[in-house]
């Protein structure tokens, strides 16, 4: 759901208000104005009146003069009222319409005698009404240019803080001393933010240092005693040869699974110590191989996976492909997405391509995996929904990917089975250089 910006909310309620201001002020103004119109008009109507009786109470033959404006009509003379007249009640009535002009009304009954006081207001009734429309005009004129005002003074109040938020978002996890400068026009409250942003970032970056320094220092440690094992391993497989007197078939199969493990530990604590690392150190102690050369020896490393299954491993015609990146890890990487792809399949073919622009393409006849089997290691949350011996595990193999810029991609195939793509395409070797971007 889109939510309204900060700026357009404000806007929108400062106009709202001067609306409802203006609606109050228009609406106050001529309830004042009707009633003041009122008292003029029956002080004035009333004057008339007052003079005529005064006049007539002084010369009974005296007899009223109509003006321009003003129409007198006494019961007692023989001029009769407008129908639109006659029938009013004692008292002041407004814009009563008699010959298509608008009159003002006093009715008064003296001494049995009604007497009626018009007052035509046409030209001020169209003054009014062309007042009012110009009160109206200007009015919505005036919100219309507030509107203008505000939204363009809060764009420039709020543009520090789009650029604050701009600067917050570009922040990556994986680049040190990274700062945010609030600009000359940000107000107090936005540098508050950016030194609590700032300090953050520092804290999450010593913390960062402390688990990769963590991490680093543990698979130092671990790698001595993992590599007495499997050297001890070793030594007591080439001393228990096969057909030598002592050697029970039952010792020697548990002497190479302790081997087999133990290279297996070591692998995984060398991809440890390269997430422990930071890119840009590591792409400075990378290798330079042929890749079309190295994935033959991971396929022949890993045939003896597949004797005990009604499996085999086609390795298509490869291309030459040179590549510049951390030889183990690619051993690593590739050994293990094609191991997992063996230990998942029962029967069939599992077919290795090697596609221009340093693209490993790996093909199983397996049981496939489940949409959200590949949503959770894109995530990085589970490791492909709870496999048994799948290696080092493929949500390592995708943090070892995103962290040396490769992409891992993993999808089911249209029949059946798996395919898993592994794009090195950053660690290609180019013209002599180093990889693109690294």
């Amino acid at each position: 759901m889109r939510r309204a910006s900060l700026q357009l909310r404000i806007t929108v309620g400062v106009i709202v208000y001067m609306l409802l201001l203006s609606l109050a002020v228009v609406y106050h103004g001529n309830t004042v104005n009707e009633r003041a119109e009122r008292l003029l008009w029956r002080s004035l109507l009333q004057s008339e009146l007052d003079h005529y009786l005064a006049r007539h109470r002084e010369d009974p033959d005296y007899h009223w003069r109509d003006t321009e404006d003003v129409t007198l009509y006494d019961s007692a003379e023989p001029r009769a009222l407008p129908p639109r007249i006659a029938g009013l009640a004692p008292g002041l009535h407004d814009e009563i319409k008699v010959d298509g002009r608008e009159r003002v009304v006093l009715v008064k009954d003296v001494e049995g005698r009604r007497f009626v006081v018009a007052l035509d207001i046409t030209g001020f009734e169209d003054e009014e009404r062309h007042l009012t429309t110009l009160m109206v005009g200007s009015a919505l004129g005036g919100l219309l240019v507030a509107g203008i005002l505000v939204a363009w003074g809060l764009r420039r109040m709020t543009k520090p803080l789009a650029t604050l938020a701009s600067d917050i978002a570009a922040l990556q996890p994986d680049r040190p001393a990274q700062r945010i400068a609030p600009g000359r026009r940000a107000s107090s409250e936005l540098v508050v933010i950016a030194d609590a942003v700032n300090g953050y970032v520092e804290r999450n970056a010593r913390f960062v240092e402390r688990e990769r320094a963590f991490i680093d220092s543990a698979s130092h440690e671990l790698r001595t005693p993992i590599a007495v094992i499997a050297g001890a391993s070793e030594i007591a497989l080439e001393q228990l040869a096969p057909g030598q007197a002592g050697a029970p078939a039952a010792t020697r199969q548990q002497l190479q699974r302790i081997l087999h493990t133990a290279r297996g530990v070591e692998q995984l604590i060398s991809l440890l110590l390269v997430l422990a690392k930071d890119p840009q150190r590591l792409a400075r102690s990378s290798d330079r191989f042929r890749l079309d050369q190295l994935l033959p020896e991971i396929v022949e490393d890993h045939r003896h996976l597949c004797a005990d299954k009604n499996l085999t491993l086609e390795l298509a015609p490869l291309p030459p492909c040179e590549v510049i990146a951390p030889l183990a890890i690619v051993q690593a990487a590739v050994g293990n997405l094609l191991r997992n792809a063996i230990e998942n399949s029962d029967r069939g073919s599992v077919a290795i391509a090697l596609l221009p622009g340093a693209v490993v393409v790996i093909d199983d006849p397996g049981h496939g995996m489940t949409p959200e089997e590949i949503s959770a290691i894109y995530a990085r949350m589970a490791r492909g929904g709870g496999r048994e011996g799948s290696g080092i595990g493929l949500e390592l193999i995708a943090r070892l990917c995103e962290h040396l810029g490769w992409h891992l991609r993993i999808a089911p195939r249209a029949e059946r089975g798996t395919r898993v793509t592994l794009d090195l395409g950053r660690a290609l070797a180019r013209g002599g250089e180093g990889p693109a971007g690294g």
